[in-house]
């Protein structure tokens, strides 16, 4: 999949259909230095969220993309709708 000339992959895919266009308009130039992006759809709306392997030298641990799953639990709606991009 590709997302402002940026390459994707579809790792993680939890009842979603995927709107590449609006994936466009969504994700900017501040989500180029993540490996990971997740999105989840709260109230109908789309949110993203970025993460980190490690070896990333953008690694924080906030964004630690080992903690992704933890991060779903806790702020995301419980059953949400949601899917995780890895940056090519």
């Amino acid at each position: 999949m590709l997302i402002n000339n940026i390459e994707y992959e579809i790792i993680e895919n939890n009842n979603v259909n995927i709107d590449e266009e609006l994936l466009n308009e969504k994700i900017t130039d501040y989500f180029w230095n993540y490996d990971y992006i997740l999105g989840d759809y709260a109230y109908g709306k789309l949110r993203l969220k970025g993460f980190n392997e490690k070896s990333n030298k953008n690694y924080n641990t906030i964004n630690d993309y080992d903690n992704i799953k933890e991060y779903i639990n806790k702020y995301c709606a419980y059953g949400c709708k949601y899917f995780i991009l890895k940056r090519k």
